[in-house]
C-alpha cells in the first residue's frame, strides 16, 4: 500500500511544472555557462572582424554606393513618373555616360599636364639642391639628375621592382572598385531583401525597432554621399579656376586633387595644399602667395560656409570624434580607413543612440539632447 501511494506522487511529481524558487535556481547554474558561451562568440567575432575587416570596408564602401544610387533614384521621382528600376537604370546609365565622356576628355588633358607638372617638380627639387649645397649638405646625392624618371628607374632591377610594386597595386584598387560598383548595384536593386535578411537575425519583438534603425542609418549615409559629393565637385571647380586664372600649371589636376581631398575632412585639405605649394614656389614668390592665399580662400569659404550647410542634416557628429576616428582607422587600416571614418562614425552614432541610450538605458531624453548638442543647439 505504501509503495502504491508513493508511485503515483513520483509520477505525478515528475511531470508537475517547477516552481519561481526552481527556475531562479537552474537559471543560476545555467549563467555561468551562457555568460562564458558569450563571451567566446564575442571574442570569435571581433577575431574573424579583425581577420576580415578589410573586405568588411570594401561592402561597407559598396553600401555607400548603394546609398548614392538610391538618393539619386530618389531625387529622379518627381521628374521621371516611372518605377524605382527603371529610375536606378537611368541612373547607372547616365554615370556609365558621365564616366566614358570624363576617361575620353582626362586622356587629352591628365598627360599633357602632368608633364608639365614634372617638370616644374624637377626644376623645385633642383633648386632645392642648389640651396642645401650651398651650406655643404648633399641631401640628393652627386649622381641626381633633372629628370625624375633618369633617377628612378637607373638600372633594371630597380625599374622591374617599381613596375611589379605598381602593377600589383592597380590590379588590387581595380579589383575593390569593381566588387564595391558591383555590390553597390546589387544592393541599391533590392534592398529590401537585405535589410530583412539582416532583420531576421534579431528577436521577433525587436525587429521593427530594428528595422526603423536600419531604415536612419540609410538616410544618413545617402545625405551623407551626396553631401560630399557636391563638395568634391564644388571644390574641383573652384580651385581648377582660380589657379588657372593666376596662370598656375596643370590648374585641372591641381584642382581634382584638392577636390578629391575633402573627401578625407580635416587633413585631407591639408595634404592638397602642400602639391599647390611645391608647384607655385618656384614660379615666384608673388605666384606662390597669389595660390596660397586663393587656396585658403576657397578651402575656408568650403569648410565653415558650404560644407556645414550641405552636411547639416546628414552627419551630426562631433569634429573631434570624428579626427580622432580619423587618426585611429588610418594607423589600423590605411588609407581606406581614413576615407571611411566619418561614414562609419555616423553610423556608429546612430546604433549606440538608438540601441544603447535610449533601448538599454532607457534615457531617451539624453539622447535628445546628444542630437540637440551635435547639431550646435545649446542646451
Amino acid at each position: 500500500m505504501s509503495d502504491a501511494r508513493i508511485g503515483p506522487e513520483r509520477v505525478r511529481g515528475s511531470f508537475r511544472s517547477e516552481s519561481p524558487a526552481d527556475q531562479s535556481e537552474h537559471a543560476g547554474r545555467r549563467s555561468p555557462l551562457a555568460i562564458g558561451l558569450t563571451f567566446l562568440a564575442a571574442a570569435v567575432a571581433l577575431f574573424l572582424v579583425w581577420q576580415t575587416v578589410s573586405s568588411l570596408l570594401i561592402v561597407f564602401a559598396g553600401v555607400l554606393f548603394a546609398a548614392f544610387l538610391d538618393a539619386a533614384a530618389r531625387a529622379l521621382a518627381p521628374v521621371l513618373p516611372l518605377n524605382r528600376i527603371w529610375r536606378l537604370t537611368f541612373v547607372l546609365l547616365l554615370l556609365s555616360a558621365l564616366s566614358g565622356f570624363g576617361l575620353v576628355w582626362g586622356t587629352g588633358k591628365l598627360p599633357e599636364q602632368t608633364r608639365l607638372l614634372l617638370k616644374v617638380m624637377d626644376a623645385q627639387v633642383d633648386i632645392l639642391q642648389e640651396h642645401l649645397l650651398s651650406y655643404g649638405v648633399d641631401l640628393l646625392g652627386p649622381e641626381w639628375g633633372r629628370d625624375f624618371a633618369q633617377w628612378l628607374f637607373a638600372d633594371q632591377g630597380r625599374f622591374l621592382s617599381h613596375a611589379q610594386f605598381l602593377l600589383g597595386g592597380a590590379s588590387s584598387l581595380l579589383t575593390a572598385v569593381l566588387v564595391i560598383l558591383f555590390l553597390g548595384i546589387l544592393f541599391a536593386f533590392n534592398p529590401v531583401s537585405y535589410r530583412e535578411s539582416l532583420v531576421v537575425l534579431v528577436r521577433q519583438s525587436y525587429r521593427a525597432r530594428t528595422r526603423d534603425v536600419m531604415d536612419e542609418m540609410g538616410s544618413v549615409m545617402r545625405l551623407w554621399f551626396v553631401g560630399q559629393l557636391i563638395r568634391i565637385i564644388l571644390m574641383t571647380l573652384c580651385v581648377w579656376l582660380a589657379l588657372y586664372l593666376i596662370g598656375l600649371p596643370g590648374p585641372f589636376v591641381l584642382g581634382l586633387q584638392a577636390g578629391l581631398s575633402n573627401f578625407i575632412p580635416y587633413l585631407g585639405p591639408i595634404v592638397a595644399a602642400l602639391p599647390i605649394a611645391l608647384v607655385a614656389t618656384p614660379l615666384g614668390a608673388s605666384l606662390l602667395i597669389w595660390a596660397v592665399v586663393v587656396y585658403t580662400i576657397i578651402q575656408s569659404i568650403e569648410g565653415y560656409v558650404i560644407g556645414p550647410l550641405i552636411q547639416r542634416h546628414a552627419v551630426e557628429t562631433p569634429p573631434a570624434w570624428t579626427l580622432v576616428a580619423i587618426v585611429l582607422l588610418g594607423a589600423l587600416f590605411g588609407v581606406m580607413g581614413i576615407a571611411l571614418a566619418m561614414p562609419l562614425v555616423a553610423v556608429a552614432r546612430v546604433a549606440v543612440v538608438r540601441f544603447y541610450i535610449e533601448d538599454y538605458l532607457g534615457d531617451r531624453m539624453a539622447a535628445a539632447m546628444t542630437d540637440q548638442l551635435v547639431g550646435g543647439e545649446q542646451p
